[in-house]
C-alpha cells in the first residue's frame, strides 16, 4: 500500500548529462582541503623568494658566495694570469661586472633549475659580451635527435630565436625531465607554504591582540533565548568600531542586557605554530643546502660552531655548484673560440677553507718520497716549467 502523499506525478525533465565524478568533486570542494600555492617558476619565485625571508636569504647567500669565488684559468701545460677568457669574464658586458653576471646565473639555478647565458658572438674569437637571460622567458626547441637546436626568448608578444650554440644552458639534475632542471625552491615549496601560512597566522593574532580575547555570551532577558537580528548587528558594529585593532587594544567593554564575558586563551597545543614555523624554516634551508645556523634559525645544534657550519656550507653546497657552472661556462666559451682551457674555482683563495688548505700543504710538503712534480699535481697545480 502506497500513501497518496508519497506519490509523484510524472514530470517532463530535460535530459542532463553529468560526469560520474561530479558529486565527488562538489563534495571535495567544500571539505576544507589543503590549498597549496602553484608550482610554476613565477609563483615559486614570488612566494619563496620575494615573499619569504628564509628562501630569500638562502638564495642570496649561495649566489653571492659562489659568485665571489676566485678562479684560475689553465690548460694542460700552464696556468694563465691573463687570458682573453678572463678578460671577458671580468667585464662580461657594459652593464655588469663578473659578480653581477654570476650572481644572476646562480640565482636563476636556485629559483628555476636552469640558467641561460647568451653570447654576443663576433666573427672570430671569444664572445664580445655575455648576458644572463631570464629562465621563465626561455623555451627550448628540441631537434630530431632530442638535443636542443634553438632557444626562443619571449617578452610579451615579441619572440627572438637563438641558435643553440649561442646559449649556454646550465641545468640542475631532474629525474623526470630531459631538457630542464629541478630547482631547490621546488623541493622546498611545501615548507615555504607552511612557513608563509604560519607568518600570516601570527599576523592575524597580532591584529587581534595576539590571542582570542574571549567570547560574549547572551543569557537572555525574560525568557528570551536568542538575540534579535537588530541586537546582533548593533553589537557586532560596536565591537568592530570600538574594540578591534591596535588602536583599541585594552579598551574596557560595557556589557548590558544579559550579555556576559567569558575570557579565552590558547591551549599549549595551539601555541605549537612557532615550532611548526621553525621546522618549516629548517626544511627550506635543507632543500637549498644552507646550514640553518648561517640563516639564524634557532634550535639547530648540528655544527659545533659557526666556522664549522661555514666550512660545511662551502664544501657541500657552494663549491660543487660553482665547479659545475664554471666547467660548463669554460667548455662553452672556449669551444666558441676554438680554444681548450679550463676555468675552475681557486680553492687557495677561499677563506673558509684556510684551515684545510694549510693542513693539505703541510701534509704534501712533508712527504719526502714525492717528487716536486708529483706534489704540484696533488695540490692541483700544473707541471712546473723547466728552468
Amino acid at each position: 500500500m502506497v500513501l497518496g502523499f508519497l506519490k509523484k506525478s510524472p514530470v517532463n525533465v530535460p535530459e542532463v548529462k553529468a560526469s560520474a565524478s561530479a558529486k565527488v568533486a562538489v563534495w571535495g570542494a567544500s571539505s576544507g582541503r589543503v590549498v597549496w600555492s602553484p608550482r610554476d617558476a613565477g609563483s615559486l619565485t614570488k612566494n619563496g623568494f620575494l615573499g619569504n625571508p628564509v628562501g630569500y636569504r638562502a638564495v642570496k647567500i649561495i649566489s653571492e658566495a659562489a659568485a665571489s669565488l676566485p678562479v684560475i684559468c689553465k690548460d694542460a701545460e700552464r696556468r694563465y694570469d691573463t687570458h682573453p677568457a678572463l678578460m671577458l669574464l671580468s667585464r662580461p658586458n657594459g652593464g655588469q661586472t663578473r659578480a653581477d653576471l654570476l650572481e644572476a646565473a646562480f640565482a636563476q639555478l636556485m629559483l628555476s633549475g636552469n640558467a641561460y647565458v647568451e653570447a654576443v658572438q663576433p666573427e672570430v674569437g671569444y664572445p664580445a659580451e655575455l648576458h644572463v637571460l631570464r629562465s621563465e622567458r626561455m623555451s627550448l626547441i628540441p631537434g630530431a635527435d632530442g638535443w636542443p637546436k634553438a632557444y626562443d626568448y619571449t617578452v610579451g608578444t615579441r619572440k627572438h630565436r637563438f641558435p643553440a650554440e649561442l646559449i649556454c644552458h646550465i641545468r640542475n639534475f631532474h629525474p623526470q625531465d630531459d631538457h630542464h632542471g629541478l630547482a631547490p625552491i621546488q623541493a622546498a615549496a611545501t615548507a615555504i607554504d607552511v612557513h608563509n601560512a604560519s607568518a600570516r597566522w601570527a599576523k592575524g593574532l597580532l591584529d587581534n591582540a595576539a590571542r582570542p580575547s574571549g567570547a560574549i555570551v547572551y543569557n537572555g532577558l525574560e525568557g528570551a533565548g536568542t538575540m534579535s537580528q537588530d541586537q546582533f548587528d548593533r553589537l557586532q558594529m560596536e565591537l568592530e568600531s570600538h574594540h578591534q585593532g591596535a588602536r583599541n587594544a585594552g579598551r574596557p567593554m560595557l556589557l548590558e542586557g544579559g550579555l556576559d564575558w567569558k575570557p579565552m586563551g590558547f591551549s599549549p597545543s595551539d601555541m605549537e605554530f612557532q615550532k611548526t614555523k621553525e621546522a618549516a624554516a629548517r626544511d627550506i634551508a635543507l632543500a637549498f643546502g644552507v646550514p640553518p645556523m648561517l640563516l639564524g634559525i634557532p634550535g639547530d645544534a648540528t655544527y659545533a660552531n659557526y666556522a664549522e657550519a661555514n666550512r660545511a656550507f662551502y664544501r657541500l653546497t657552494v663549491l660543487p655548484l660553482a665547479s659545475r657552472v664554471w666547467a660548463s661556462l669554460s667548455h662553452w666559451v672556449s669551444g666558441l673560440a676554438g680554444d681548450v682551457i679550463e676555468i675552475t674555482p681557486d680553492l687557495d683563495g677561499v677563506p673558509a677553507l684556510a684551515a684545510e688548505r694549510e693542513a693539505a700543504w703541510r701534509r704534501v710538503s712533508e712527504a719526502s718520497f714525492l717528487t716536486d712534480g708529483e706534489k704540484r699535481r696533488m695540490l692541483g697545480l700544473p707541471e712546473k716549467p723547466d728552468e
